[in-house]
């Protein structure tokens, strides 16, 4: 018989996935960090351009954070973040701009991504920037605030 320490919640039963969107025109990329931070728990989804990503997020309510590559087909990402900026439902995903461009960090700056990380990606680094940006979707909110 259940007792209040062995009874779980229901939500407890399902616990959220943190969602990120991979958006790089590099399939091998895309692939390598779907692995990589599939095995740290992330649910990790991926798509080639600025375009795609919209089309996705909007269909996707479960995406957390998003990595973003600058240099893209079809809509880069300084086209997407300002798209992105521009939708209410979109523009509280946080950004991790990955990028070898010489002046990508400042460009991550001006889109207002929370974190860059310079390719080639080093998976740890990675990791490190989307432990401290953390999934907003996971943690509880705090009532009367």
């Amino acid at each position: 018989m259940p007792n209040a320490e062995t009874a779980a919640p229901t939500e407890s039963l399902a616990p959220h996935r943190c969602g990120v969107l991979v958006i790089d025109d590099d399939a091998d990329v895309r692939e390598l960090l779907r692995v990589a931070l599939s095995g740290e728990g992330y649910a990790v989804a991926g798509v080639p351009d600025g375009r795609e990503a919209l089309h996705y997020l909007r269909s996707h309510a479960d995406t957390c954070i998003i990595l973003l590559d600058l240099l893209l087909p079809v809509m880069d990402g300084a086209q997407f973040r300002a798209a992105q900026a521009r939708d209410r439902a979109l523009a509280w995903i946080p950004l991790v701009v990955m990028s070898a461009a010489v002046d990508a960090d400042r460009r991550a700056r001006d889109i207002g991504a929370r974190r860059f990380v310079r390719k080639p990606l080093d998976l740890d680094e990675v990791r490190q920037a989307l432990r401290t940006i953390g999934c907003c979707q996971a943690r509880p909110r705090r009532a009367g605030r």
